[in-house]
């Protein structure tokens, strides 16, 4: 009987050493210690073993039981460390090589330009009004003195949707919608999106204004001047000077085109400014009259100023691109250059 208990055991011994894998183990766990396995099936022979050698062989049976249950433990032990170790090595870092280095996104340049834009004009004084995208012929042309027989109807290349609705061209509606909401004293900036039917390398469907007006008494062209001269300084740097030209703008009188040193030469001219060593950069004026009492400001009472600026062609000059296409192409070689600030 203890050859066959000893047999049994050194059977279970040679295919441990076999098994290479705890995948494999539980099966031949079952085969020799399961319900039904070769060392528990030696105890339904317990009827066949005489009563007085019973108790002896029951207790035979229990100690073999629990050495080869021992033998699997311990192979489950050794096959779970070796598993792990080849895991820890097969993840294993080495690190003596170079980190992946994650890409860190950046402003876009219009909305670097922009930012700076409010920061410089809401330092000193402006609210934001950001108006419709899709306006009234009313408030994008009639209340700013452009009727529709206006010869200045021609110089807009306009997106109409229906008769009285376009997509604005400028955003002066936020400047009408915020005079007939508030009375004077009025200090807004007007930024956002605008639409023209102009696509060429300085010209874009699509593009982005920031217009500011300021409305209270004795408000002059000589606010306006040093409004733009202290924005220009803050935009480009503290040499950068600004003159103005006589113009034409209907919703202003006088209408002026503002011009500043070239951030290139410092005036001395160059290939940006075309050898004038100044750059256009905006349109501005003082409010016409007929602008404000449309509004229902009284204008006897209130005068007002305003300016409205491309941030596209701040852009351009402050980052000498020449193809405002550039700016709207996705092109992340062009984009990484921005970090930012």
């Amino acid at each position: 009987m203890q050859e066959k208990f000893d047999a049994l055991k050194e059977s279970a011994k040679r295919e441990l050493e076999s098994i290479s894998s705890s995948k494999f183990l539980g099966e031949l766990k079952a085969k020799y210690v399961g319900k039904n396995g070769e060392v528990t099936a030696l105890l339904r022979g317990m009827k066949d073993v005489p009563a007085d050698k019973r108790a002896e062989f029951g207790k035979m049976v229990n100690d073999l039981k629990v050495e080869v249950s021992t033998l699997f433990d311990e192979k489950e032990k050794q096959l779970k460390d070796k598993e792990m170790q080849e895991k820890f090595d097969s993840e294993a870092v080495d690190i003596s090589l170079a980190g992946k280095v994650n890409k860190n996104g950046s402003l876009h340049p219009l909305n670097i330009v922009k930012n700076k834009i409010l920061d410089a004009f809401c330092g000193m004084g402006f609210e934001v009004f950001e108006g419709p995208e899709i306006d009234t012929d009313y408030y994008c042309f009639q209340a700013l003195n452009i009727p529709k027989d206006h010869p200045a109807r021609d110089m807009q290349d306009t997106f109409y949707i229906s008769d009285n609705v376009l997509l604005r061209p400028h955003t002066s509606p936020g400047q009408v919608r915020t005079m007939e909401r508030k009375q004077p004293p009025i200090k807004i900036l007007s930024p956002g999106r605008v639409y023209r039917a102009d696509d060429d390398a300085s010209h874009s469907p699509m593009f982005h204004q920031i217009e500011g007006l300021v409305v209270d008494k004795g408000v002059s062209l000589c606010d306006l001047k040093g409004l733009l001269d202290e924005f220009v300084k803050i935009m480009f740097d503290g040499d950068t000077k600004t003159r103005f030209r006589p113009s034409y703008f209907p919703f202003t009188e006088p209408s002026v085109e503002v011009d500043v040193t070239c951030c290139k030469c410092h005036g001395k001219g160059c290939s940006l400014c075309k050898g004038t060593g100044w750059i256009e950069i905006l349109g501005a004026g003082v409010v016409n009259k007929k602008v404000l009492e449309m509004s229902g400001i009284d204008s006897e009472v209130y005068s007002g100023l305003a300016f409205g600026l491309g941030i596209e062609r701040i852009t351009m000059i402050k980052y000498g691109i020449s193809d405002i296409r550039t700016l709207f192409e996705n092109n992340v070689k062009f984009l990484k250059q921005f970090n930012r600030r």
